[in-house]
């Protein structure tokens, strides 16, 4: 793709984006449709206006590693310590029913053993993106609520990240292997991470916090910086940049940095959702639509009964219970790259890929509504709800 392409295609996303933006307001939905919707509009299944997806996924994937190092600016390590012993067992279990749900459901439609096992794997998960998106951040992060739907998400992706290295080890290492090196791997990189925090870059950043210009970039640099070494040893990329926003937590300056990172999130997250519908095959549709549909409601039931049951279990009120529930009511973006990678390493077909992306867009579409319509959001349709 050449540059003059990349500038026509940012703008026919952002140019759409806005129209349809205008649109979803207008009629009251949540902007988050309008993005997806575009993407299937003019992907390639689509009117083909942008065909080459794949750069557009990559350059949108450091939105998702901006959103994980905000919500690291925003978590106390001794707190996020104590969430995280809190939720531990909630995490599990709930995964491992939601997994059996995908896998009973791939076997009801006649999809092999091993492509119903990757199935249920592909539902243990809840969206980050639209959990976190969808989080008022003056008023939940700091709250109790926005406490357990970010450490649930966040021991969500650690068992995600053990999948996908099964999931990459069919092209190399052994799963073992790779499990033990990432295991070993994260306590090095906190260390690693703290220490120069503490005596490099607050130093560096206090020594010239006159200049806004110049802790706009050590920011920026930190976080892809702690991603890609993240990555290099075996981790994700989203937990080194979520590692690189909690190693600056505890300083002042951690506040006036993710004010300056917000606009730069939301830009890259526009991409990712545009991505999403993008990446449909259209064609395959009649397919998987019941299939994608069934699991869907599926997950839109079940996800806020388990978690609201195992909430309860551990002393939490209804009302609390139900609302964390309903933000973490739908499957991944990790959903959709399991689909990507198990296809590319020929573990599942392309029928049984798409069912997985297509409830992954289906239950993004579905819960967005939920929670946008009735409950605090920063793109609630009512005054009443609507808190950034």
């Amino acid at each position: 793709m050449d540059s003059g392409s990349i500038v026509f295609s940012f703008f026919l996303i952002f140019a759409g984006a806005a129209v349809l933006a205008s649109v979803a307001l207008y009629t009251r939905q949540p902007l988050l449709i309008a993005y997806i919707v575009l993407g299937a509009l003019i992907g390639p299944s689509g009117l083909a206006m942008i065909n080459d997806t794949q750069l557009l996924s990559d350059i949108a994937h450091v939105g998702i590693i901006f959103l994980l190092f905000l919500l690291g600016l925003d978590m106390q390590p001794a707190h996020l310590a104590h969430m995280l012993r809190k939720t531990s067992w909630i995490g599990v279990a709930s995964s491992v029913a939601f997994a059996l749900i995908g896998y009973a459901t791939g076997l009801l439609f006649g999809f092999s053993t091993q492509e119903a096992i990757i199935m249920g794997a592909a539902m243990m998960f809840s969206s980050t993106i639209i959990g976190i998106k969808l989080l008022p951040t003056t008023v939940l992060h700091h709250k109790h609520t926005g406490e357990l739907v970010v450490s649930i998400l966040l021991l969500q992706d650690l068992i995600a990240i053990m999948v996908l290295l099964f999931l990459y080890s069919n092209e190399g290492d052994s799963p073992t292997l790779a499990m033990f090196t990432a295991l070993l791997a994260l306590p090095l990189l906190l260390l690693f991470a703290f220490g120069f925090v503490k005596y490099l870059l607050l130093p560096l950043m206090g020594k010239f916090d006159r200049f806004h210009e110049y802790l706009f970039l050590v920011a920026i640099g930190w976080c892809l910086g702690l991603a890609e070494l993240a990555h290099a040893i075996g981790l994700s990329a989203e937990i080194g940049a979520f590692i690189a926003g909690v190693s600056v937590a505890t300083s002042p300056i951690s506040q006036y940095i993710a004010v300056s990172l917000k606009p730069l999130r939301d830009f890259f997250l526009i991409l990712f959702f545009f991505s999403v519908g993008a990446s449909f095959n259209l064609a395959l549709l009649d397919d998987v639509f019941i299939p994608a549909l069934v699991l869907t409601i599926l997950t839109l039931g079940a996800k806020p009964l388990v978690f609201k049951y195992c909430l309860s279990k551990s002393g939490e009120d209804a009302s609390t219970s139900w609302e964390v529930g309903f933000r973490l009511g739908q499957t991944s973006e990790f959903s959709i790259l399991i689909a990507y990678i198990a296809a590319s390493a020929a573990l599942i077909g392309t029928e049984a890929s798409h069912v997985i992306q297509a409830t992954a867009i289906m239950s993004f579409l579905i819960s967005s509504y939920i929670v946008v319509f009735n409950f605090k959001s920063p793109i609630a349709v009512s005054d009443r709800l609507r808190r950034d």
